[in-house]
């Protein structure tokens, strides 16, 4: 490029011969000086007048300003709405958790009133207005709360149904031997061997020899031995001073200090000790004491059936119509 300057006093002429590198720097020194001018008349005039009160400054500075204030109030209204409908939600998933919890409570034992502390609300809507900044964050903490308060009672129900669990568990509820009559009850009887009047201290439970004896209950398996009179014996020690035996059994699966589960196998029926035919005797004893069996064995019975009534009781009954 070639720039000619004239001077009209002197009647002279000069040529600049502007090459590549020399074209990209003038241009550069002059987008610099506009931008050094626009700021010095910004500064100058524009802040200036805005500090002052100028009046067509303050008026175009007024505009300016309420319209950012105008789009930022706009964004923030939306996203409160928006936020306010998501706090809807969790307040009717907050409530649907509460009467999910006041059900459990029912089966777990706990008195739910003990622990709610929220008042019931209602009422008809009266106003469809948005709500402020203050009256979602004081919403948001009440929210807080009730979850606090919803965690608190979830864990509660959570350590009572384990400790009914743990409990049914560990107490023989279970029929030893599957699908086997009670041949000989607990209590007086005339003894098969003397004929005499003696105490029977279990139930006995007739069955083929190597029918599966399965454990009553969870526990610990305490004495594993040859007895005279129990033949092939097994004791399971259930905690709280609970302990049940299998005796003559013609196959033993377990050990002494075995740990053991609920319904697991743990012998075979025979004929082993004193006895006249291949059957399982079956005892409960509590400090030691002999205790009828059945009452235990019925108390998983109606447990079962009481368990069972609830869930068919929350199943939705269906309707006759197609």
């Amino acid at each position: 490029m070639q720039l000619i300057i004239t001077d009209a006093w002197l009647a002279k002429s000069h040529a600049i011969q502007l090459s590549g590198p020399k074209l990209v720097l003038a241009a550069l020194l002059a987008v610099l000086t506009l931008i050094l001018l626009a700021a010095g008349v910004y500064h100058s005039i524009f802040l200036k007048g805005a500090r002052e009160g100028w009046p067509v400054v303050g008026t175009l500075l007024r505009v300016v300003v309420k319209d950012e204030f105008a789009q930022r109030d706009r964004f923030m209204r939306e996203n409160l709405d928006v936020m306010a409908r998501k706090l809807g939600e969790m307040q009717a998933k907050l409530t649907q958790l509460e009467s999910l919890g006041e059900r459990v409570s029912g089966l777990a034992g706990v008195n739910p009133v003990d622990i709610k502390t929220q008042p019931g609300q209602g009422g008809a809507l009266v106003s469809g207005r948005s709500l402020s900044m203050q009256e979602l964050q004081a919403t948001l903490d009440d929210l807080a709360r009730l979850t606090d308060q919803r965690t608190d009672l979830l864990t509660v129900l959570e350590s009572r149904l384990f400790e009914q669990k743990v409990r049914n568990m560990m107490v023989p509820t279970q029929a030893p031997v599957t699908a086997a009559t009670v041949g000989s009850a607990f209590g007086w009887r005339l003894d098969p061997l003397t004929g005499r009047s003696a105490l029977h201290t279990g139930l006995d439970f007739p069955a083929i020899s190597g029918t599966p004896i399965v454990a009553a209950a969870g526990g610990v398996v305490v004495t594993q031995a040859f007895h005279p009179e129990y033949g092939n014996m097994i004791e399971i020690d259930h905690g709280n001073d609970l302990i049940s035996r299998y005796a003559h059994a013609s196959k033993v699966m377990v050990t002494k200090g075995d740990l053991i589960k609920r319904g697991q196998k743990i012998a075979e029926v025979g004929n082993t000790g004193r006895s006249t035919g291949a059957h399982l005797h079956f005892e409960v004893l509590v400090l030691g004491i002999p205790q009828d069996p059945q009452k235990f064995l019925m108390a998983g019975k109606n447990l079962a059936s009481h368990q069972l009534a609830k869930l068919v009781a929350a199943v939705p009954a269906r309707s006759s119509r197609p």
